[in-house]
């Protein structure tokens, strides 16, 4: 409805950065009708950029990837055995699963265990059993915010302590301000770094205080992205010209190299059958709240 209305009412050119996985599949038909782009969106599904659509383009690597690239590197470091996955009941927690499995095969291996809750569920304590039960070292969460505290505060809570990994779904300052001490240790994959006030890199740094000052509240992760995705827009639409329409948008786009930004996200760059900027991922971990 929200997507019809921005279409048919108010004749938007673009989509841009429209958050959540079921949310960009439910639009995408709607705008495709149209002509309208759905650029950069803030989910990191496989459908973002799969199948090939001309008026499709997602920058960073996808769920699949960032699960399936990092995980092999990360079973060997910590010297896993026993692999397991919990995971949202639906297509979010799938392609978790997915890049796990896949990540897996690549080094000889296979999920020990999985379980899964539905959307909305509050209480992990059978998911959280089995897979305790099951001897896992090493756990792959197909989860979000609530969910991925939920789930470590509950295996905290039993004695349940293997490695817990997550995508980038659970890369926000909501994990240690829901869960506290409890959440440090917690590894995600991620493509753009947290921007704190303090940071080391002078330019992200005055960039975290300048936001600061402008919005009266701390950058998040979502700052970042908004920030990069508005930023790849503007290149795009001046490389575009000022005759600005849907097919120069696109010509441009597939003609682009985006540089790697300042929070050390990846070069991305497009083409006539591409349409995902890059599949590069980074690995960061929780430590003492950061």
């Amino acid at each position: 409805l929200a997507a019809n209305k921005l279409v048919a009412q108010d004749g938007i050119f673009a989509m841009v950065g429209h958050i959540g996985t079921s949310q960009n599949i439910a639009a995408m038909p709607v705008l495709f009708d149209k002509g309208v782009v759905n650029f950069f969106p803030v989910s990191a599904s496989r459908e973002m950029h799969e199948p090939f659509h001309r008026l499709k383009f997602a920058a960073w690597a996808d769920y699949v990837d960032q699960v399936g690239g990092q995980l092999p590197a990360l079973v060997h470091d910590k010297g896993a055995k026993r692999v397991c996955a919990i995971h949202q009941d639906d297509e979010f927690g799938l392609e978790i699963v997915r890049g796990t499995e896949a990540g897996l095969k690549t080094i000889g291996m296979t999920l020990t265990e999985k379980t899964s809750y539905k959307r909305g569920a509050t209480d992990f304590s059978s998911q959280v059993a089995r897979l305790k039960a099951a001897g896992c070292d090493l756990v792959v969460m197909g989860t979000i915010i609530r969910e991925t505290v939920g789930t470590i505060a509950e295996a905290r809570k039993v004695g349940f302590a293997p490695t817990f990994f997550a995508s980038y779904a659970a890369y926000s300052e909501l994990i240690p301000k829901l869960g506290g001490a409890a959440m440090d240790g917690l590894y995600v994959a991620m493509m753009l770094a947290f921007p704190y006030l303090d940071d080391a890199t002078p330019n992200v740094r005055f960039w975290a205080n300048k936001y600061k000052t402008k919005w009266g509240e701390d950058p998040t992760a979502l700052s970042t992205y908004g920030y990069t995705v508005i930023d790849a827009f503007v290149r795009a639409a001046h490389r575009a010209g000022p005759r600005l329409d849907t097919d120069a948008f696109v010509k441009a786009m597939e003609s682009i190299t985006i540089p790697a930004d300042l929070f050390g996200g990846p070069e991305l760059s497009f083409g006539p059958t591409k349409r995902l900027g890059s599949d590069a991922t980074r690995l960061s971990q929780l430590v003492d709240g950061r």
